[in-house]
């Protein structure tokens, strides 16, 4: 084989080489950091993150981490969390965290809450350190739960509740929302059964008792541990003003009536004065055919002149008499 031939060959031979050193040289310093941790990654396993699009650093400290914290977590498993689109690096602080205050959360646990979207380290330190939340919520714009005890007397109060994370109830536990609104609603029927106002003023642990006793974290992702009443007011006579207004209301209504019935009043005198106009012209009208009669009767031979005259002096007598008796009246008056 000639001379030149062996050179290229060398040539390729040393290009090829020093390729695959630059590729492993990635690898060598993350390799050599597992190895030392006692948390060994292989080459190849390096090589396949890197062709998955994996994090290689990610991969490699998480498992460092745990090892170190006394779990067997394999590169396996926090690779296929994270192509699960998971936060590896909190699943792993929340399980030594989880480790340490002696919480029972295993990895398949802790990455379900992950990837449901809630944040797991959160979680396990809301479970060891609890959380208050306010009562309600002051950022939904209420300041105080109002609520009317039975003598018409309105309290406003506002409740702190204190909390710890259920990790077993994470996944599909109802939320911080959930525990404001249960407890405001027993707030709400507590004040509502207390026969008077002053009887809650003076025990406002009656409220966290009846409130505690109803078991309102049942379905969330909350431990409730303590409900304490942080401020009681007095507000309006609820009762009072409902009776104000409901007396408002009947005088309307007795108002309307009234007004109805002098309608009606009013209406029935109109139609007696069209009835007495009406008769009126009846008795015109009959008076309207004594002319005719009496003309009838002279030209019958039924009534004579004398007859005539009798009758006018009768009228005149009859309007002279009826004449006399009104002023006679008149002068009593």
């Amino acid at each position: 084989m000639p001379t030149g031939l062996w050179i290229v060959i060398g040539i390729v031979a040393l290009v090829i080489g020093l390729g695959i050193l630059a590729i492993l040289a990635q690898f060598i310093s993350v390799y050599i950091q597992a190895l030392v941790s006692k948390a060994p990654v292989g080459i190849f396993e390096l090589v396949g993150m890197r062709l998955r699009k994996v994090n290689i650093s990610t991969i490699v400290q998480s498992r460092i981490r745990a090892v170190k914290s006394g779990m067997g977590l394999t590169t396996n498993q926090l690779e296929t969390h994270y192509l699960a689109g998971g936060n590896v690096l909190r699943v792993v602080s929340a399980l030594i965290a989880a480790q340490k205050a002696k919480i029972d959360l295993n990895f398949d646990t802790a990455c379900a809450i992950d990837l449901a979207g809630r944040d797991i380290l959160d979680a396990v330190n809301t479970s060891v350190n609890p959380k208050v939340i306010d009562c309600p919520n002051p950022a939904q714009g209420r300041s105080t739960i109002d609520a009317v005890a039975k003598d018409g007397i309105q309290l406003k109060a506002r409740a702190r509740v204190t909390v710890r994370t259920n990790l077993q109830r994470l996944v599909g536990g109802a939320t911080e929302e959930t525990i404001v609104a249960r407890v405001g609603e027993g707030i709400v029927s507590a004040i509502g059964s207390a026969e008077s106002h002053k009887q809650v003023l003076e025990n406002p642990d009656r409220i966290s008792k009846a409130v505690m006793g109803r078991g309102l974290d049942a379905g969330t992702a909350y431990e409730i541990l303590s409900i304490d009443i942080a401020d009681i007011d007095v507000g309006e006579n609820i009762g009072a003003k409902l009776q104000e207004d409901q007396a408002e209301a009947d005088k309307k209504v007795a108002q309307a009536k009234a007004e109805e019935r002098r309608a009606m009043a009013i209406a029935e005198e109109q139609e007696n004065t069209a009835k007495i106009e009406e008769n009126r012209a009846v008795v015109v009208l009959a008076e309207a055919e004594v002319p005719k009669a009496m003309a009838e009767a002279f030209r019958s031979g039924n009534m004579g002149i004398m007859d005539y005259y009798r009758m006018k002096n009768i009228q005149a007598d009859t309007d002279m008499r009826s004449s006399l008796g009104d002023d006679g009246r008149g002068g009593k008056g």
